[in-house]
This record gives C-alpha cells, sequence and structure tokens, in this order.
C-alpha cells in the first residue's frame, strides 16, 4: 500500500471526524467493500486495547495494540448502520464475535472501532488445512454463530470473509454485522397457537412474508385436516395434501389475489440457503447454517468459490447438480412453489447415491488425476479416505518406512503410530462428513442449530479437552471509555453514538 495514499486518507479522516485525531494513528488500510473501508490504527490511549483485551490476539506483542477503524459510507441508509452498530454493541460479550469498541460521529461520517485480528486471508490456507484444522476452524465459526443465534440474531452474510481466522492461533472471530437481523418468531403466529384457528390461518396468509412452510407442522396446525400444506388458487386456499391439491410446476393461477411474495434476500451469491433464494418469508437462523456448509464444502473439496452463479436460477441450478433437481423440487413444494427443470442434460434428477462423499471425491479426484495437488498435500488424506469409503480402493494401512530394518523396534513403533495417526484421520472425515450433511438438510426446520453441531461427535475431542469456551466479561473497568471523546471535547456536529452512564 503505497504511505503518501495512505496518508492523504487518513488525513481527510481525521479532517472529517476531528475527535480520531488524538486517540488512533492510521498505519495501513487493511479492507474495502460496498459499504466500507477499514483502516489498521494504533490505539494511542490504550483504552480500548485495555477494556477489551480478551481480543487482542497474541498478548505481549505489537499486535496488542491496533484496532480497525471502520468508516462507513454515507450512501448507506442510517437504518442499516444504527442496525449493524447497536448489534454489534449488543453481543460484545463473546471473544468470537468482533465487538463495538468505540463509535463517533460528525455529520454524515460515521466511523466503528473494533480490535483488529492478525488473521489470513481464506484463499491462503483453504487447500492446505488439514482435518483437524478443519475441526478447529468450524468450531470456532460455530462458537460464535451459537453465541449470535442464541440472542436471537441472524448474521445473513456468513463467508469466509466475514469470518477472520488465524490458523497458526487456532482462532477466528465473526465479523460484518451489516446485513444482520432480528429472527422473527414465527412459532408465536402459527394457526394453532390461537383459538381463533382459520382466522388466524387467515391473518398469517395475509401477510406478505408468509410462507406455506411454517404451517405444516401438524402439531401446531388449527385442526388435523390443515396439516401439512397450504397455497392459494383463485382467492381460495387449497390443502396440498388434498386429492384436489394443485399441480405447482404451472406457476400462479390466472386469478390468483395473493399479494407478490417478498422476502429478504440479503447475503452474498454462492452462500444463499434454498429458502432464500425460494423467497420465503419465515427465514431463520438456519440460513447462517447453510451457509456454513458451503464454508465447510470448499475445504473439503479444496475449492473456492464452490458456487459461482450470477444470480436465484443459476443458483438453483448448481444445486440440482449436486442434489438433484427432484431433490430441489421437493424443497419447493415446502415453500408453496413449484420448480421444473427441463432440456437442460447435465442436470442431475437424482442425489450422488452417497451424497456429498461421492462430489468430493468426484472434485478431489479430477485434481488427482490433473497433478494440480502438490506431494505433500492433506487433500490426498480426504481422497484416500472416500476412495476407501465409496470405491475400496487402497488401504487405511499406513505405508511401513523402507529404511528399517526387519523386526526394528523403532520399526514396530513407527508403524503403531502411523496407523493410529491413521485411524484418527479416518475417525475426523467420517464425522466431519456427517457435519456436512447436516449443514446441507434441505428443510430448515430438520437443519441442526449451531449448538446442536457442536455436539456432534466431530467435536468431540475438543468437547472432552479443557478448552476455555466461557464468555468473558467486558463491563468490570466502569472507568473505560466508549467514545473517543468526551461530550465537552465535541463540537455541536459531533454526535455520540455511544456513551457510558
Amino acid at each position: 500500500m503505497d504511505n503518501e495514499e495512505i496518508a492523504a486518507e487518513a488525513a481527510q479522516l481525521y479532517r472529517d471526524v476531528p475527535v480520531l485525531a488524538g486517540a488512533y494513528e492510521i498505519v495501513d488500510r487493511i479492507g474495502e467493500g460496498t459499504f466500507s473501508t477499514v483502516y489498521k490504527a494504533r490505539d494511542l490511549r490504550g483504552k480500548v486495547t485495555a477494556r477489551y483485551g480478551a481480543h487482542f490476539w497474541g498478548a505481549g506483542t505489537s499486535q496488542q495494540r491496533y484496532v480497525a477503524l471502520k468508516k462507513i459510507y454515507v450512501t448507506s441508509s442510517p437504518q442499516r448502520i444504527y442496525n449493524e452498530l447497536s448489534l454489534l454493541y449488543a453481543l460484545s460479550g463473546c471473544p468470537r464475535v468482533a465487538p463495538l469498541c468505540d463509535a463517533a460521529r460528525v455529520r454524515d461520517q460515521v466511523v466503528a472501532v473494533m480490535p483488529y485480528y492478525p488473521h489470513e486471508e481464506f484463499r491462503n490456507f483453504y487447500r492446505d488445512l488439514p482435518i483437524k484444522g478443519v475441526k478447529m476452524y468450524m468450531w470456532e465459526l460455530l462458537q460464535a454463530l451459537s453465541f449470535v443465534h442464541s440472542h436471537g440474531i441472524i448474521h445473513r452474510d456468513v463467508k469466509p470473509t466475514n469470518f477472520l481466522y488465524n490458523p497458526e492461533l487456532g482462532k477466528g472471530v465473526l465479523v460484518d454485522f451489516g446485513l444482520a437481523e432480528t429472527q422473527t418468531d414465527y412459532n408465536k403466529e402459527r394457526a394453532g397457537e390461537s383459538p381463533e384457528g382459520e382466522n388466524s390461518l387467515r391473518d398469517c396468509r395475509s401477510q406478505e412474508q408468509f410462507c406455506p412452510c411454517i404451517m405444516r407442522d401438524s402439531a401446531s396446525a388449527a385442526t388435523p385436516q390443515h396439516g401439512a400444506m397450504i397455497t392459494i388458487q383463485n382467492g381460495k386456499v387449497v390443502h396440498l395434501n388434498s386429492p384436489q391439491g394443485i399441480d405447482l410446476t404451472k406457476g400462479y393461477p390466472k386469478n390468483e389475489t395473493r399479494r407478490v411474495k417478498r422476502a429478504n434476500r440479503a447475503g452474498t451469491r454462492g452462500f444463499r440457503a434454498p429458502e432464500v433464494l425460494m423467497k420465503c418469508g419465515s427465514q431463520t437462523t438456519k440460513i447462517d447454517i447453510w451457509s456454513v456448509g458451503v464454508i465447510l464444502l470448499s475445504l473439503l473439496g479444496r475449492r473456492f468459490p464452490m458456487f459461482q452463479s450470477l444470480d436465484d436460477t443459476e443458483a438453483l441450478l448448481e444445486l440440482c447438480a449436486i442434489f438433484g433437481w427432484k431433490t430441489i423440487r421437493k424443497c419447493a413444494v415446502l415453500h408453496g412453489l413449484g420448480f421444473d427443470v427441463s432440456g437442460l442434460h447435465y442436470i442431475r434428477e437424482d442425489p450422488y447415491p452417497h451424497g456429498l462423499k461421492d462430489f468430493v471425491y468426484e472434485l478431489l479426484d479430477r485434481e488427482c488425476e490433473a497433478g494440480t495437488f502438490p506431494e505433500y498435500s492433506v487433500a490426498f488424506e480426504t481422497h484416500a479416505y472416500l476412495a476407501q469409503e465409496l470405491h475400496d480402493r487402497g488401504s487405511i494401512e499406513p505405508q511401513l518406512p523402507a529404511t528399517r530394518e526387519p523386526g526394528s523396534t523403532d520399526q514396530e513403533t513407527d508403524a503403531y503410530e502411523l496407523k493410529k495417526y491413521q485411524e484418527d484421520v479416518w475417525t475426523d472425515h467420517y464425522w466431519c462428513f456427517q457435519l456436512l450433511e447436516q449443514c446441507f438438510e434441505m428443510d430448515p426446520q430438520k437443519r441442526s442449530s449451531a449448538q446442536e453441531l457442536l455436539q456432534g461427535a466431530f467435536f468431540n475431542e475438543l468437547l472432552e479437552s479443557e478448552i476455555n469456551t466461557e464468555i468473558e466479561s467486558t463491563d468490570d473497568d466502569d472507568d473505560a471509555e466508549v467514545v473517543s471523546s468526551s461530550e465537552n471535547e465535541m463540537s455541536d456536529n459531533d454526535v455520540l453514538l455511544i456513551r457510558e452512564d
């Protein structure tokens, strides 16, 4: 980065937000996105780094005193800015979620201050992370999401660039809550929760964001005959599990009186869950779990980005290529939609016989044949496991060192250790693929939560170890300052976003 360019940007930011000048020294630009630019800066006063010490990795090093200044563009919606900052402040109790340490606003300039996390770009390590590293990466990510989801918040933009990970430290942190939102409690809106039954059903149906998927639980339906699925034809309720059910592949009926279906579709292409692509109005925290699955698929298949569609239609076709169009059609029915594919011979009708294991093996096998992996690549472990699991090729028995004399004790020790390591790797792969399948459950109600995934067998060794998962409080320092200046130091145009009472 050009030092003169950075110095010019820093000077402009100091002019726009004068209170930053005496508190933070900008040293570099570390990121730039659609809604913001992020700078690396020194915390000159040391109050932020002192109060949020748990968030500064590598304590005792020079990295400890760096913070990240996020300059939010004036083109961002005021509501979006307020939403992001308020969520960051509310979620400041978890070391795996980047907290809002400080914030200032001068007229239309908004700057948020967060810890600086020394991390590695996902592109630099996703092909080289061994299965134990994959386990730690997923552990950190799911721990962060479990905390966020426990507060009823959907992140909506889970992807590698929003999860800063340090492979050497085995630490990660979830960032960028610009698209996050609070989850609606759809259980309270179900018809069966109310004695009015049919009237409540009509009230739900009249909402723009209504989706039939929330009405299919017979335990919460007003009456048994309202069972699994409903839609509307010619202004009348039609039960899809009845003999008179309609053919959803024909699209909207001619005299459809239902409102246009609207739903939040925010997120990054390639990471959107099927219910987002299908404009489901009852989206939950489970959309984040699907995104976790996409990241895990990239780590196992050693391919990133995994999906590269330009629009929702292409995205659904990409899913068909893996899960089969029949699976996607069943998923569409859950949301009261039709789905039909014709004339595309490369699209699968049924999913792979062995699920995602077959798909990952196909990806790795092509690269092995092309010779794109270096000889030391950890991808060969996954490929060998899948070859054994799916095609009974090769063996889990390790190759004995050729340099030892027959009968050597050292040789026997090495063989035992190698075999033990191999069996451990095989076990990790087995449970890792089970975790992958759980993330890609098409029905969001059946898709596992972050907390449920953390309790899975894949993480047994971490659950049994004494890894500290306690949430650290940062409220003990009563004298800590959350804004970079006092009210007396600020002009009439300065507005404090956060302050200590």
